[in-house]
């Protein structure tokens, strides 16, 4: 096991700062009201004539749950009016009818995810409903990746047999952490028992991966506390584990306000909980995949992680190769070629556009040139902790030396705090610089170089 690293109190204070999580780039708070759904069409067109072949992912968004967690940054609407799910439903199909008349060609799906929200909200029923309205649309891949995000408290054996029934082959718990106390101050509470009981049944049905949310910052965690959750989900041995720092960011998601400022552990404890998390994790067998992913050895992240296979999309870590995303449901961000697009984020505007017979697409992003580059020299850093300066002189015609020349004086400094090593055929991230990856993405970000409003995003810390 390695030693822990030193991480100075110069290094906090440092970056102890706001930044993207670089799910994608450019980052959603850059999409434009002028890119809507007549720009998405031409988008779709293009797929047609060159990339029709291509397989899909779909992302499902189900903004429903019955319980508010405070920490929740999410789209979400919480409600007890399980009657609202059928009405989304139907428009739900009305939309997935209006992306259907953009394709001229079958499509095949090898890639689907439901989150939210909580999408178990859903009736078995209306579960049902979804995947024969999405069976019905697209030919589904043998080898694809069927995932949904499970609150353990609207879960029992029956559901989950059920959901694997319906093709599901893997399934993402909601942890984020097992100490009542903390439980009690995010208003979430579910036992050990009862997480370790659904994990043992959903192994025994045949799912395929399994993984954990965990998040560290969240308020009255030690990191005493926080030791004691990894050695539980340690025990579980889940085959991926998301860990994520909390993002307190009040003034923007108003649940998070009911949360006490004063009960939040501070950046030295965090960065703490984050390295012994680490040590403890790759000492249990977990491959560290980047940023807040890990994995079994035999996980297929952790697979494509070693072949140079690994991607970075709206859900985080993927091992599917850089994919058109067709999103679905209020908020919902997809990706067509090289656009972005996002779907109204209230219930009525969503509603709205569809009445009219529109897609409900408010805001989007056509990329640049400068926004291809960038986006691969950040998703290298992100997914592989480096860089080689020749594959991207090669694939967009550039010196990158010369292209970069301001941030190639900006990785110096980070070389000299011990982030990255800098060599002459290109960059890599130390074990050090993985603590703040985000920072040295951060360099590549043109938006972010004049930017004086960073304080949307979460802290990197």
């Amino acid at each position: 096991m390695k030693q822990p690293l030193i991480i100075t109190q110069a290094h906090i204070e440092r970056y102890d700062v706001s930044g993207p999580r670089y799910t994608s780039y450019p980052t959603a708070d850059r999409f434009v009201e002028a890119f809507d759904a007549a720009a998405y069409s031409k988008a779709a067109e293009q797929r047609n004539i060159s990339h029709w072949a291509q397989p899909l992912s779909v992302y499902v968004h189900i903004p429903f749950c019955a319980s508010l967690c405070f920490y929740c940054a999410c789209n979400k609407i919480v409600t007890k009016r399980y009657e609202q799910s059928a009405i989304y439903l139907n428009y739900l199909q009305r939309e997935l009818n209006l992306h259907l008349d953009k394709f001229s060609q079958a499509q095949t799906v090898n890639q689907l995810h439901l989150g939210g929200g909580t999408p178990t909200f859903l009736s078995d029923e209306e579960l049902t409903s979804v995947i024969a309205m999405l069976k019905k649309a697209f030919t589904w891949s043998e080898e694809g990746e069927y995932s949904i995000e499970i609150d353990p408290r609207t879960v029992d054996q029956q559901r989950l047999q059920h959901l694997r029934n319906l093709g599901f082959n893997r399934l993402s718990f909601g942890v984020q952490d097992f100490d009542t106390d903390v439980q009690q101050a995010v208003h979430r509470v579910q036992s050990y028992e009862q997480v370790d009981s659904l994990m043992q049944q959903a192994r025994q049905m045949g799912y395929q991966s399994i993984n954990a949310d965990l998040i560290y910052g969240l308020p009255k965690q030690t990191p005493a506390t926080f030791r004691e959750t990894i050695a539980k989900i340690t025990t579980l041995r889940p085959d991926r584990i998301a860990l994520y720092g909390y993002a307190h960011l009040p003034s923007r998601f108003k649940p998070q306000r009911r949360i006490l400022q004063t009960e939040l552990p501070h950046a030295v404890d965090k960065i703490q909980m984050l390295s012994e998390a680490m040590q403890q994790l790759m000492q249990a067998g977990y491959v560290y995949i980047g940023m807040d992913h890990f994995a079994l050895p035999s996980d297929a992240l952790a697979i494509a992680k070693q072949q140079g296979r690994l991607h970075r999309n709206f859900q985080g870590y993927s091992t599917m190769a850089d994919q058109d995303i067709l999103a679905l449901g209020v908020s919902a961000i997809g990706k067509m070629g090289p656009t972005y697009s996002q779907n109204a984020k209230t219930l009525e505007e969503y509603y709205d556009f569809l009445d009219q017979g529109q897609l409900p697409i408010v805001r989007g992003l056509a990329l640049s040139r400068d926004d291809l580059i960038r986006r691969a020299v950040i998703m290298a850093i992100m997914c592989h902790g480096e860089l080689s300066y020749e594959s991207i002189d090669l694939s967009y015609m550039v010196s990158f030396r010369d292209y970069f020349k301001l941030e190639m004086q900006q990785l110096v400094e980070k070389e000299n705090q011990g982030l990255v090593v800098l060599e002459e055929d290109g960059l890599k991230v130390t074990d050090m610089g993985w603590y703040f990856v985000r920072a040295i993405a951060m360099v590549f970000d043109r938006y972010l170089q004049h930017d004086v409003n960073r304080a949307r995003f979460s802290k990197i810390l």
